[in-house]
């Protein structure tokens, strides 16, 4: 299984976050990873959505945590930036164009993995993505 873009970035700009332990802008977020701005502030934008981060507008404006990195669950992050109906098609609701939905048992294996992996992914806080703040930013792009 491969992450979307759009989740790598939400993982990314909280991991920032947690790091810094305070206030920061898409600008210097896109620029420590050496990211578009614009993709990014998208991604910040459905963060704030989601109540993870909050928001500041204005000169001194930015995004900081919402929560505490020790709550936030790496597996609730991913739920909600990808699309896990479309891992498979029959998992969404084109589901009844399959010749074999109901005698396949690719759906509940499938499904049962999908499962696994957030399971295993809730175990992980965003804190435990972040151990060594300090190393963590030195390897930021300046």
């Amino acid at each position: 299984m491969q992450l979307s873009l759009h989740s790598d970035y939400a993982l990314r700009i909280l991991m920032a976050l947690a790091a810094k332990g305070e206030r920061l802008s898409v600008d210097d977020v896109a620029r420590q990873y050496g990211i578009s701005r614009n993709h990014l502030a998208k991604v910040a934008q459905e963060l704030q959505s989601q109540g993870f981060v909050s928001t500041t507008r204005g000169r001194r404006g930015g995004m900081e945590l919402a929560q505490k990195p020790e709550d936030i669950r790496v597996g609730d992050v991913v739920r909600r930036f990808e699309n896990l109906d479309g891992f498979v098609s029959c998992f969404g609701d084109n589901a009844s164009g399959c010749a074999v939905n109901g005698v396949c048992g690719l759906k509940p294996a499938l499904s049962g993995a999908l499962e696994a992996f957030l399971d295993h992914l809730d175990g992980y806080r965003l804190s435990d993505l972040v151990p060594n703040r300090k190393r963590f930013l030195a390897r930021l792009v300046a």
